[in-house]
């Protein structure tokens, strides 16, 4: 057996396989247009919860974003 260590840990190896190109990519594409839809779909929400000057929709609108920009955070990580 070879014992070397490479630089990439055994997750970022299952990633970097499952990303490859040519492999999963309707996948990612389709992974990719949600996160799209899922960014316009909340700046309506925000703008709209600004246009309306209610602070408390603003900051449910706002933990809403918070929400999905930590899933983005920790699906890109």
């Amino acid at each position: 057996m070879d014992n070397r260590k490479s630089g990439v840990s055994p997750a970022e190896a299952v990633l970097l396989g499952a990303l490859a190109p040519g492999v999963n990519v309707s996948i990612a594409f389709c992974f990719l247009s949600q996160l799209l839809y899922l960014a316009v779909k909340l700046h309506n929400c925000f703008s709209l919860a600004f246009s309306s000057s209610d602070s408390a929709l603003v900051l449910h609108v706002g933990f809403l974003v918070l929400i999905a920009a930590t899933l983005f955070f920790l699906l890109s990580w």
